[in-house]
Order: structure tokens, then C-alpha cells, then sequence
């Protein structure tokens, strides 16, 4: 979207995710609940690092993968969740921002002794809630506005969601669960540079720290790192093309300290949007998330992401 503060202050700037089902074919994936890429660019766009007001998104992420050796003990997932997204920039430097996701999960479980289980599991997952400082920016520029800047975000995933999920009388297993029961904190650095009218980068890296859940269970901690290329193709259209990095350590599956040698890893992922302005506020967001190189433990593995979505800018 056009990168004047006039443009900012009537469109609802997002990420946008469109797959196609011949990427399927299955890559390793690093941990069970770890995404890529930054989830205020995707849903805010670079005009949401310093636009005031209310802006409120909604997302729907497909995710596909499996886990484990087919020939022993594996299992096999898909998840839809559905997040939403509101924003408020109190001016052009701070904002806070609420993300709460419903998860829909398919589990399949088979093994050589006790054959195939399916659970399906729904429910509020892990809300986050997190503050927005521009820490820098550089001095007006003639048609560009403030070409570069630098900020910070962090925050906290809470252990809000549901994570004593029963069938049977028992426990689900713990990639069933829609939330991982455990608190999470989380930083992030972002630089956000103009380089014309048209176009503009985007880098951002961060690190989460996960917590213990009440079983014992913790999913590895992540680093993240993301560089995203942005260029408007006309009037109501741009183009973003991005980098997604994710390194993840082992999950932990008690309180003993237990590794499984099937999570952790690292996995890079490019990812193609498309955003469309709808009018009045509304942007329409596409975009698919595609693994293409990984180096990862034991036996795992993940397909295309897919991503529906749209942003809007509530009028003041």
C-alpha cells in the first residue's frame, strides 16, 4: 500500500496467503505449535508500526504435518485455527495488541502395537498480548515520510487455553490439545526501510521462551528471523514476497527433563502474498507458506501452510 501517512490512515496494511495444492509435497517441520514469520506484519502490514487507532484482524491458517516413524509410533495432524486480531496505536510510536486463536484439530495416531486412534479437539487456544515501541526512526523525507525505522515488540502467550482436553475419560494427547497450557514471553526487533514510493523491506527477529505446562510438558523455545520484500502492483493491489527462518530446540514431554528426539530443528520457509484493497477500510490478505530447506531431528515433517485473511481500519 502506498507508503504516505494520508494512505496509512485509511487502509488496514496486512499479509496475505493463497496455496495451491501442488506444493503439498511433505517437508520436515521443527516443533508442533512453532510458526514463522512476524504475525503484526502479516496481519498490520508496515503501516501498522506507527498508525493510531483501531485496527482489527481475522485470520484462517491451515496447517498439515506429521510426526514420528511410520514403521513404530507416528502421528499425523491437521489444524485449522482461526485467530483474531485487534490493535491500537495510541499514536505513531506505541501500540498494544490482543491475539486470541480458536484451534480445530484432526490427530491421527498409529503404532506397531496399538493400531490407529483418531481425535478431533476444538477450542480456544493460548491468547497473546503484547506491546509496540518504535525505538528509532530517521528524519522526514520529501514524498517518503520517515523512510527507515527500528522497533520493539514483547510480550506474553498466556496459559489460557485449553489444555485438559479428555476422550474417554483420558487425557488427549498433548498435540491434540488446542492450548499448550504453559506462559510463554517473547521479543522482537523489527526495521522497516522505504526505498521508493513503490517498495519497501521489512527484517525482524525474535526469540520465545516457552514455559512448563501442569504436566510437564514444554515445547522447545524459537528463534525467528524474517525478511519480507513489498511492492504496490497497482492502485488496489501489492506484492510481498518473504524469507520465514525458524529454529526450534527439542520438546520436553515431562517433568523428568525427557527429550523427543522427533521435534527441534531448523526450517526456512518462502512465502508468497498477495494484498488487495477492498475499500473503506477493508484489506482482503492471501498467501501460502512454503517449506524449502531444513535441517531438523528424527523423523518429522510439514506441508504448505495456506492463509486467509482479511484486515480493517475501524474509522475514527
Amino acid at each position: 500500500m502506498p507508503p504516505s501517512s494520508h494512505s496509512s490512515s485509511r487502509v488496514a496494511i496486512g499479509a496475505v496467503c493463497l496455496a495451491f495444492s501442488t506444493l503439498s509435497a511433505p517437508v520436515a517441520f521443527a516443533c508442533s505449535i512453532c510458526r514463522c514469520g512476524d504475525p503484526t506484519f502479516n496481519a498490520l502490514g508496515k503501516d501498522g508500526y506507527s498508525a493510531e487507532g483501531l485496527r482489527i484482524a481475522f485470520d484462517w491458517d491451515r496447517f498439515d504435518k506429521d510426526e514420528g516413524d511410520p514403521a513404530v509410533e507416528a502421528e499425523s495432524q491437521v489444524e485449522n485455527r482461526f485467530t483474531t486480531l485487534v490493535s491500537y496505536g495510541f499514536n505513531n510510536r506505541f501500540r498494544l495488541v490482543a491475539r486470541v486463536p480458536f484451534s480445530v484439530r484432526d490427530l491421527t495416531a498409529s503404532s506397531a502395537e496399538e493400531g490407529t486412534t483418531r481425535v478431533h479437539t476444538q477450542g480456544l487456544s493460548d491468547p497473546e498480548l503484547y506491546g509496540q515501541l518504535r525505538l528509532w526512526s530517521s528524519a522526514l523525507s520529501g514524498g517518503l515520510g520517515r523512510r527507515s525505522s527500528l522497533s520493539l515488540t514483547a510480550g506474553v502467550k498466556t496459559p489460557w487455553g485449553r489444555n485438559h482436553v479428555e476422550q474417554n475419560g483420558e487425557r488427549v494427547d498433548e498435540h491434540a490439545q488446542p492450548g499448550t497450557g504453559s506462559t510463554d514471553l517473547f521479543g522482537t526487533a523489527a526495521f522497516l526501510y522505504l526505498i521508493d514510493k513503490r517498495s519497501s523491506l521489512f527484517l525482524s527477529g525474535g526469540y520465545r521462551h516457552t514455559g512448563e505446562n501442569d504436566f510437564g510438558y514444554r515445547y522447545g523455545s524459537t528463534t525467528l528471523a524474517n525478511l519480507a520484500y513489498e511492492r504496490k502492483l497497482s492502485r488496489i493491489l501489492d506484492g510481498v514476497l518473504e524469507l520465514n527462518f525458524r529454529h526450534a530446540a527439542k520438546d520436553q514431554v515431562d517433568a523428568q527433563g525427557t527429550l523427543d528426539d522427533d521435534t527441534g530443528g531448523s526450517l526456512l520457509y518462502v512465502t508468497p502474498r498477495v494484498l488487495v484493497d477492498l475499500g473503506k477500510g477493508v484489506v482482503l490478505r492471501s498467501a501460502c507458506q512454503i517449506p524449502v530447506a531444513r535441517s531438523l531431528s528424527g523423523f518429522q515433517k510439514e506441508r504448505a501452510v495456506f492463509t486467509v485473511a482479511f484486515t480493517y481500519l475501524v474509522p475514527r
